[in-house]
């Protein structure tokens, strides 16, 4: 696997190599990598990366240490603070606050202006914090509502792109005998993907990004209108019953067995779906419709590499954060037998698979909006934490949802001052 995938990366560094030849001929000294790609394919991913930049300037010497990814979280900061690497890998949007406030991620800003960066506008805001940019996304993934194609296609349904197509759709669905979605919110964060789409559509990536940064109220009436439309689909039975009771994988087989028709999740949900038996004949995908009269924002959670700002190489370190987001480097690390996952230079090639080649089309020409990274990264931990139970507490019980916008309220006020 490491050495297949080093060949494969190596051939396209080669190409990437000589369009940028001029940005990093006289690169020397030493680069030092620390990698959270742990994971046996994201860290072939990453041993090929900094082997093959390594070939591509015969004066500098990569060094590159891969840590396992959940003890990275802990450890990011002491590393960033004693002997900082030159460049790291981290997430997107408000995980990268606590280390851009503290003054650890350099600013690279100037790249952005500079267009060193080419084919990454798309993908821009969420790297940026205070109006500057703080790294480069290597990988991401779409969200968006999966759902049997079958089904539909026997109550005689098209994809909706308004919100009251979804509830006429939905209706039509009930009447049926199915539900509209499965979901499983026994680990609350499901339902945070449901917020994000409804907060979105109905009141705009920026308001979104507002309330994630503890500049809106969350007893507003913007957010009041996303629960009312939430609501909607509530009041009228769309949603499996006890999902409070499911992990994502448990509420699978509601989809799988025809019982629900939609799964609003992640392009990773696609591989579990084919392993139950279901074909792509009977599995297609849409963007979550509109509501109001807003550009569309989308979750596509993010993958970053930054670079330390005590970084002692950082020309190096720049010249690497454009060869990882190059087009043809971008294309051979997300395809499918590497990272599986969307590249996010637009003029990237994406693999032959029905749904990364939808989920490529929507983030790089209709998520006109913004590209958040989902609730629980971009809202700070706490939050975050206390956000999702509200809001699978209201999928329970909606009638409760006074005292849980009051109590989110109140932590809002404490958490952000």
């Amino acid at each position: 696997m490491l050495k297949s995938m080093k060949a494969s990366v190596a051939t396209v560094a080669v190409t990437a190599g000589l369009a940028t030849s001029a940005m990093a001929d006289d690169l020397s000294g030493t680069l030092r990598i620390i990698s959270d790609m742990s994971n046996p394919a994201p860290r072939a991913v990453m041993e090929g990366l900094a082997a093959d930049f390594d070939a591509m300037h015969p004066g500098l010497t990569v060094e590159l240490e891969v840590v396992d990814r959940e003890a990275w979280k802990s450890q990011i900061r002491n590393a960033l603070t004693a002997n900082p690497p030159d460049v790291i890998n981290w997430y997107a949007a408000n995980r990268m606050a606590p280390y851009v406030k503290a003054g650890l991620f350099e600013d690279i800003s100037d790249m952005y202006a500079g267009g060193d960066l080419p084919g990454l506008d798309s993908v821009k805001g969420a790297m940026t914090l205070d109006g500057k940019q703080w790294g480069v996304p290597y990988t991401y993934y779409q969200w968006g509502i999966y759902y049997r194609e079958d089904i539909f296609n026997e109550l005689g349904l098209t994809e909706p792109t308004t919100f009251e197509e979804e509830i006429a759709n939905c209706q039509k669905i009930v009447d049926s005998g199915r539900k509209c979605y499965t979901i499983g919110s026994k680990f609350l964060w499901t339902a945070g993907g449901w917020f994000d789409y409804l907060n979105m559509r109905t009141n705009g990536f920026d308001f979104h990004m507002k309330l994630a940064t503890g500049e809106a109220s969350w007893t507003s009436d913007e957010v009041r209108a996303t629960f009312a439309n939430w609501r909607k689909l509530i009041d009228m039975g769309a949603f499996i019953d006890d999902h409070q009771t499911y992990s994502w994988q448990e509420a699978l087989p509601f989809f799988v067995n025809g019982e629900a028709t939609a799964y609003l999740m992640g392009n990773f949900v696609v591989p579990h779906l084919r392993e139950a038996g279901l074909t792509d004949a009977q599995i297609d995908f849409y963007q979550f419709p509109k509501i109001a009269d807003v550009p569309m924002g989308e979750d596509a959670p993010t993958d970053t590499f930054h670079i330390a700002s005590g970084a002692q190489n950082k020309e190096a370190a720049r010249a690497f954060l454009q060869f990882v987001t190059s087009p043809e480097v971008q294309t051979a690390i997300n395809g499918p037998d590497a990272l599986g996952q969307l590249p996010v230079n637009a003029s990237s090639s994406v693999a032959d698979d029905e749904f990364l080649t939808q989920g490529f089309d929507m983030l790089s020409n209709n998520a006109t909006g913004g590209i958040a990274q989902f609730f629980d990264r971009d809202f700070p931990a706490e939050m975050a934490s206390i956000g999702m139970e509200g809001l699978q507490e209201f999928m329970v019980f909606p009638d409760n949802l006074d005292d849980i916008l009051n109590r989110l309220e109140d932590a809002r006020t404490r958490i952000y001052k």
